[in-house]
């Protein structure tokens, strides 16, 4: 049920004002109506009659744009008074400064007030067929009843919740109560070992932990609340875990753990929202960098909020009605942005996948399309390349006329096929088109724009837009160390792209240490922090290579201390053991190639450009080796490539 709360009149009232203005501004004239039909949030801007000069707007008069949007899109307990103040070159970034909101108020009250019965989550549980539904009413008093557990028991505005729970309502809920009462979350995917998740409470410095008793899937049991209870022993901060329960099996509880559950059904119904300002943090979603040490990067309200809202209704081309089939998980940014914040905040009904694509067989996504009459479809390349091999048999095995949209994107869209002319070309394998208020560009290795069609560069953006990351958690010079610094006055992607004949764009791949496995992003050097750990390693050195499954895999060369005397065999396994352990299985080398020493530059650098050329077998651009300390150390390197190859195929 929904119960007014006390700014949630204000929220609808304001709301209403802006829509009735936006319909009167919109018949005015003639070339803003076809603008207004397509984005009804464009309706009162001067001059554009098209989607293109929209776009073209959108860069030229970003502030105008966003401001439009942001009233039209967002409710407001306060309207904000300065659109945006960045600075790129201080890695300053401000939207909606004024401006006051609550998240879980756009995400469901607003909804509950005008269709309380409306599905906002289709929970497709690992065991098919099974799927369970929750209206808006139903979400939001799960929210207010946590939101309230969470108060009683002393989480305040400012805190940080660290989440360690696999996609569900409850993890939906939790996040959103966390919103509603002022608190960041920090979600912590459910595949992460203890000492991993340890890393990141302590970074976080959360003293409320929420889990679950087990995870299920693909048929298999995780056991989530012990990896939970291992990661308290080096957590002196947490005081409390809330412990949900995924499967009917006991646990062990302690004084510290509470029944999540039990817990909730003795709150009220009704949680008053924390009104927070604009730039106030949202969340912390630790990423992994290139320092071997995760970064937690910070994203904030309204302009997040806002942002995730625009893309999922344009890009996916999302209407009233429809059924949006994300399958990420709830860890990554792509489940934050398009399985919760900006479905929920265009009052969509969303999928939560607990499942794997092949379980209990490979036509898993096509079962659930039929079924559940999936409308747009968003999945990781990755998963596209497993099915690859098992046929179209399981695809035309099932009905999917629902079909309307097949995304395969990443969290915060920047650059996409669409929004475009209904009859626009989408070239396979391509990013293709700039979002509104995106301007990329291409950098040349002397840091100079790349204005010519036809050529590669590194992919930066010139303006700043309400999506992005706020700053690193406790360290900003790090965030302007890693984005800014690079090329002054830019945002660095990390990517290198491609920009085509047609101005349109393709992503070329990391050009930094940052290896994208399965769609889990995850610094080379955490990993070689870990293989180093190992006694009989005197250095080591991670490169990702072309799988045609997982994207990328994951290469290690080894070097071993003198004297050491063991087999190589028995040493990898040991190896990819302390790397499951310590980060997680994915991030496990499929590859670990022993060598007597690596190449290094003159100055003792590891020359990781030189090995992921070996790994590639791309031998013709091994480039100028004449910085190389020992350039001999090269040709130990092939040599040892080939062996390790050629003894894989026998």
């Amino acid at each position: 049920m929904w119960l007014p709360c006390g700014c949630t009149s204000k929220y609808v009232a304001s709301s209403f004002a802006r829509r009735t203005l936006a319909s009167y501004l919109h018949v005015s004239g003639r070339s803003r109506c076809n603008v207004a039909a397509f984005m009804p949030e464009a309706a009162g801007l001067e001059g554009v009659s098209g989607r293109a000069a929209l776009r073209e707007l959108s860069v030229s008069n970003s502030e105008s744009f966003w401001a439009a949007v942001a009233r039209h899109r967002l409710c407001w307990s306060t309207p904000f008074h300065t659109v945006q103040d960045c600075d790129l070159s201080r890695g300053k970034i401000k939207w909606f400064e004024g401006g006051k909101l609550n998240v879980s108020v756009n995400c469901l009250d607003r909804h509950v007030h005008t269709c309380p019965e409306r599905v906002a989550l289709i929970w497709e549980r690992d065991e098919r067929g099974s799927e369970m539904k929750y209206t808006y009413g139903e979400l939001l008093e799960m929210t207010c009843r946590l939101g309230n557990l969470l108060r009683r028991h002393g989480v305040k505005r400012g805190d940080c919740v660290t989440i360690y729970m696999p996609t569900c309502p409850l993890a939906v809920a939790s996040m959103l109560a966390c919103a509603r009462i002022g608190a960041a979350h920090n979600v912590v995917f459910a595949g992460f070992s203890a000492d991993a998740l340890a890393e990141r409470i302590r970074d976080a410095q959360s003293s409320t932990v929420i889990t679950v008793n087990q995870g299920v899937r693909g048929g298999k049991v995780t056991e989530l609340k012990k990896t939970v209870d291992t990661a308290m022993q080096s957590c002196p901060t947490v005081k409390q875990v809330f412990v949900a329960m995924r499967t009917d099996n006991p646990v062990t509880m302690t004084a510290r753990d509470i029944a999540m559950e039990e817990e909730m059904l003795k709150e009220d119904v009704v949680c008053e929202p924390a009104v927070m300002n604009s730039e106030d943090v949202l969340f912390l979603l630790y990423t992994s960098g290139s320092t071997g040490k995760p970064k937690g990067l910070v994203h904030t309200q309204a302009g997040y909020l806002l942002y995730a809202a625009l893309t999922h209704r344009y890009v996916f081309s999302y209407h009233d009605g429809d059924v949006f089939g994300c399958v990420a998980d709830i860890g990554w940014i792509t489940g934050h942005s398009y399985v919760v914040y900006g479905p929920l905040a265009n009052g969509a009904t969303t999928v939560l996948f607990e499942s794997t694509p092949i379980y209990p067989d490979p036509g898993r996504y096509w079962d659930m399309v039929e079924r559940l009459k999936i409308n747009q479809f968003y999945g990781a390349p990755t998963a596209i390349r497993l099915l690859l091999k098992y046929g179209d048999q399981w695809v035309n095995k099932y009905d999917r006329s629902t079909l309307k949209t097949l995304g395969s994107e990443t969290g915060g869209i920047c650059i996409a096929p669409r929004p475009s002319d209904p009859d626009a070309e989408i070239v396979p394998g391509m990013a293709m088109r700039p979002f509104f208020g995106i301007n990329p560009v291409l950098m040349d290795t002397e840091g100079e724009v790349l204005t010519s069609n036809n050529t590669s560069g590194a992919l930066c953006m010139a303006q700043p837009w309400p999506g992005m990351a706020r700053t690193i958690h406790n360290n900003h010079q790090r965030f302007i160390d890693t984005y800014f610094q690079p090329y002054p006055g830019y945002f660095f992607t990390g990517d290198g792209a491609y920009r085509s004949e047609e101005g349109y764009y393709q992503i070329t791949g990391r050009l930094d240490d940052v290896i994208n496995v399965s769609g889990h992003r995850i610094g080379t050097a955490e990993i070689e922090d870990v293989v180093n750990q190992c006694p009989a390693v005197a250095e080591s050195a991670v490169v990702g290579y072309t799988h045609s499954i997982k994207g990328q895999g994951v290469y290690a060369f080894v070097v071993l201390k003198k004297g050491i005397d063991v087999q190589e065999a028995d040493l990898s396994r040991q190896l990819n053991g302390m790397v499951s352990e310590k980060i997680a299985k994915y991030a496990s080398p499929d590859f670990i190639q022993f060598a007597k020493r690596l190449p290094k530059t003159r100055s003792g650098k590891i020359m990781r450009r030189v090995l992921r050329k070996v790994v590639e077998s791309d031998l013709e651009g091994l480039g100028d080796l004449s910085t190389l300390d020992d350039p001999a150390a090269v040709q130990e390197i092939i040599q040892g490539h080939e062996k390790l190859l050629s003894k894989n195929r026998s």
